[in-house]
């Protein structure tokens, strides 16, 4: 007879993970599973203005939406981090978007201190810091938009965070606002050339910024699927987060394909006052 396994892959991660060690078919209990969205959002005085405030805009209107994403099964929380003369955590701690009441509002002033912001949040990807949840949780999301080049070092703290496992793992993606930003640090940071996007306008920012907020939610809180006719395949955790890749921008891609703010031919330097 067939043999048809349905086994949710996920990993349980802890900070000395072992690839070694897991087992993608052992059957786990049924319980909510916690996804934490990681936002690091460039807050240096060349995003003052329009940047800024659009950011700010488009957050207020997509937490209300991510309410009710992630269903009976998933609680998606918020981890919000801007960096300019070094960093601030928004958030003291992961809020879940149900308890998420009011955006704080960003400022925009000082320098952009990526490398700095890069090491403290590997710190933060910790069982003993912001993913200390005692249930389940999925590999975090972590998004980054910047409009700039770091003026620290950014490879250095870049390097430091790819040690990090929860890093490895997780979704990263990243929007680079304008046409002054560094796409090879970001290339780097996401791992994927396909997860870095441009916004060249306000309204692309608006579109880019809610998409990937979304559909990172739901994707980032899929539990992959194995399936075998004949024998138990061994699923390794880079074929999971491969597969989520994929499908989260192909679904940003799709999502932008066909709209006029994306197709018309913008100036770029005149994108941000229209």
């Amino acid at each position: 007879m067939p043999l048809d396994l349905h086994k949710d892959t996920d990993i349980n991660f802890d900070d000395e993970f072992n690839d070694t060690e897991y087992d993608p078919l052992e059957v786990k209990p049924i319980s909510k599973k916690n996804l934490v969205i990681f936002f690091l959002v460039d807050a240096s005085g060349s995003m003052s203005g329009t940047k800024i405030g659009t950011v700010n805009t488009v957050m207020e209107e997509t937490i209300p939406e991510l309410r009710g994403v992630g269903g009976a099964t998933t609680d998606i929380k918020l981890a919000v981090m801007t960096f300019s003369t070094g960093f601030e955590w928004i958030t003291k701690e992961p809020i879940s978007v149900d308890d998420y009441q009011y955006w704080t509002r960003l400022k925009a002033n000082g320098l952009t201190d990526l490398g700095e912001a890069f090491t403290e949040l590997s710190k933060k990807l910790s069982r003993k810091e912001f993913l200390n949840s005692p249930s389940l949780s999925y590999a975090p999301v972590i998004f980054l938009l910047t409009d700039g080049y770091a003026t620290d070092d950014a490879i250095g703290g870049l390097e430091q965070l790819k040690h990090n496992n929860w890093y490895k793992y997780g979704l990263k993606i990243a929007v680079g606002a304008g046409e002054k930003f560094d796409k090879e640090l970001l290339e780097k940071f996401t791992g994927n050339p396909e997860l870095v996007f441009t916004a060249k306008n306000k309204k692309q920012l608006a579109k880019l910024v809610k998409t990937i907020a979304i559909s990172s939610s739901q994707i980032g809180s899929k539990s992959m699927t194995l399936t075998s006719d004949d024998e138990i395949q061994e699923v390794m955790p880079e074929d999971v987060i491969g597969t989520k890749e994929k499908e989260l921008a192909e679904n940003i891609k799709n999502t932008i394909k066909d709209d006029d703010d994306f197709v018309e031919d913008f100036d770029v330097e005149d994108g941000w006052d229209d």
